[in-house]
């Protein structure tokens, strides 16, 4: 068998690294497997045109599925069936109490199912991690991905650990987060651990790794660190993303005490990640994870052109993406509600005579309360409403991103109309209506933004609950005054 026919295993397939591994794989002519719950799932991503019909083999630069579970030791064994390298590319970002021993469990069943298929080596993709501090004070997610190393290395089959940091790429989670938090903070007061260092690497540089890790010396069982050429502190990281991109600079202040709880709520709030899926990532930032080594350019030479830096990395990361749709959406976001805010304003007469005339029950909050508690929520609106339509625009919910846009139309319609209905019409009863009609409105309006993130609903709420107060306070007015 020549070596462009070799057989490789790829788990992790329909994820971001393992789908680049997999392509470049069969880029230089392997057969390549992969081992998915789903086969669809595969032949729907950009590269599934590789994959052959189900019961034929890949040929060179081909792929094959077969579904199964990871956890599985069936499925793992029959995957790994006349597998030469298996590329061990899985890490669940699990929240559950046993996440860990979890991971170290599936680890040791493909470990196990390696070794009895005879695999010639397994490739994993790891973490980098402090060496002077014990396994058992690093994160949950940090540790298990150590303790999986560990597990693939005392397998029995020649296994290459790749250590690595933050993955700049368009998909990665941490760029990710990395880029929304720089495109739409100017600054911010951050945690302690945004100054601990970082070593990212682009993702070009990643895969020539992993995928140049399967022709190691068979003798070769040990962990490897990769990254760029540079170690950052994370805040820096903000600032160089944000002027690689031609935006200005971004400054961070440290808070003395921020727990990782309160700062994945304002990941999940702020940017289109997931607050469960920010905490395992705000945990591996927790610590400096910069490289002690370059051992693998010894054997396999460093990529081509030499390590990414992090400025090139960023670029090459963006240059399909629209960098400036935050700008935009929240720019026109906040017109729409200043121009709500306007015509509610120059409408509303609170010192009229009219006004002044009108019985009002005990419970009308005083005068000054009204332009506090507007100016607030017309600050919520804007930026909750921003937030959710620049988010659904990332995830690509074009469907929802219009519904969205037409809820908030209707409710800012709604607000101000209510103001022109009572004060300047006077016409009680039609503003007692619209009150009501608005105070739904805002509910729906809440309800929309939760789904983009449930963060995002409960900042919104109080603008849901003010309606509300302001449509029980309407109607009543309406019900004191019968002939107004």
């Amino acid at each position: 068998m020549s070596d462009n026919a070799r057989l490789a295993l790829v788990t992790g397939a329909t994820g971001y690294i393992g789908g680049q591994v997999a392509q470049e794989l069969l880029r230089r002519g392997w057969r390549v497997r992969l081992l998915s719950r789903s086969a669809e799932k595969v032949r729907s991503l950009p590269w599934g045109d590789a994959v052959v019909a189900e019961g034929r083999s890949a040929g060179p630069g081909e792929a094959e599925v077969v579904e199964g579970n990871a956890s599985e030791a069936a499925d793992v064994s029959r995957a790994l069936q006349d597998v030469d390298v298996a590329w061990y590319l899985l890490h669940s970002m699990g929240d559950s109490e046993n996440f860990v021993a979890e991971e170290v469990e599936m680890a040791e069943t493909f470990a196990s199912a390696a070794r009895d298929a005879h695999v010639k080596r397994i490739v994993y993709l790891g973490g980098l991690h402090p060496d002077d501090e014990p396994v058992s004070e690093l994160s949950d997610h940090l540790r298990s991905r150590v303790e999986v190393g560990r597990a693939l290395l005392d397998s029995g089959v020649p296994t290459a650990a790749l250590q690595t940091g933050v993955v700049i790429g368009d998909e990665s989670s941490s760029f990710v987060m990395i880029r929304h938090l720089a495109e739409r903070l100017p600054g911010a007061v951050a945690p302690h651990w945004v100054r601990n260092r970082i070593q990212p690497i682009a993702v070009a540089d990643v895969v020539h790794y992993l995928v140049g890790a399967a022709d190691l010396p068979a003798d070769v069982n040990r962990t490897f660190d990769v990254g760029g050429p540079e170690a950052i502190e994370y805040a820096d990281m903000l600032d160089q993303y944000a002027r690689a991109v031609g935006k200005g600079r971004r400054f961070m202040l440290t808070a003395p005490v921020t727990t990782a709880g309160l700062a994945a709520y304002w990941i999940g709030l702020g940017t289109p990640i997931s607050s469960k899926l920010a905490r395992p990532l705000i945990g591996s930032l927790q610590h400096d994870t910069v490289m002690h080594e370059r051992d693998l350019d010894d054997y396999i030479g460093a990529p081509e052109g030499g390590h990414t830096s992090f400025a090139d990395a960023v670029r090459a990361a963006v240059k399909d993406i629209d960098v400036n749709r935050w700008r935009r959406v929240f720019l026109s976001t906040s017109a729409a509600v200043a121009l709500t805010a306007v015509v509610g304003t120059v409408a509303s007469a609170p010192d009229s005579r009219w006004y002044e005339k009108l019985r009002k029950p005990a419970f009308q909050p005083p005068a000054w309360v009204f332009p506090v508690a507007w100016t607030a929520l017309y600050a919520d609106i804007a930026a909750i409403g921003s937030l959710s339509i620049a988010d659904l625009g990332e995830q690509k919910r074009t469907r929802e991103q219009k519904a969205y846009i037409a809820a908030l139309g209707v409710n800012l319609a709604l607000n101000a109309g209510w103001s022109v209905l009572f004060f300047h019409r006077k016409q009680l009863t039609a503003a007692s209506v619209e009150s009501v009609l608005l105070a739904a409105s805002s509910t729906d309006l809440v309800r929309r933004s939760a789904k983009v993130s449930p963060e995002k609903g409960v900042v919104l709420s109080p603008y849901a609950g003010w309606t509300a107060f302001a449509s029980v306070l309407s109607t009543t007015i309406r019900a004191m005054n019968p002939r107004r």
